[in-house]
C-alpha cells in the first residue's frame, strides 16, 4: 500500500502546486486591485503565460492590439 499512498500523495501535491501557480501567476487573476487592477493589459505578445503550448514560438509574436 505504500506505493499507492506515495503516488496519490504526489498527485495531490502536484495538483495543489499547479492551482497555486494559477492563482499567483495567471494574468486573469488580480489579487492587488489598487496597484494593478487589470494585469492582462500589461502583457506583451512575447510573454508566455500558458503552462504548455504546442507549436507556438512566443518570441516571434508581434503586437496586434491597441494600447489602452
Amino acid at each position: 500500500l505504500i506505493p499507492l499512498f506515495v503516488i496519490i500523495g504526489s498527485g495531490g501535491v502536484g495538483a495543489g502546486l499547479y492551482l497555486m501557480r494559477l492563482a499567483m501567476f495567471n494574468p486573469e487573476v488580480s489579487w492587488d486591485k489598487k496597484n494593478n487592477p487589470e494585469p492582462w493589459n500589461k502583457l506583451s505578445p512575447s510573454d508566455q503565460y500558458k503552462f504548455y503550448s504546442v507549436n507556438v514560438d512566443y518570441s516571434r509574436l508581434e503586437k496586434d492590439r491597441p494600447d489602452f
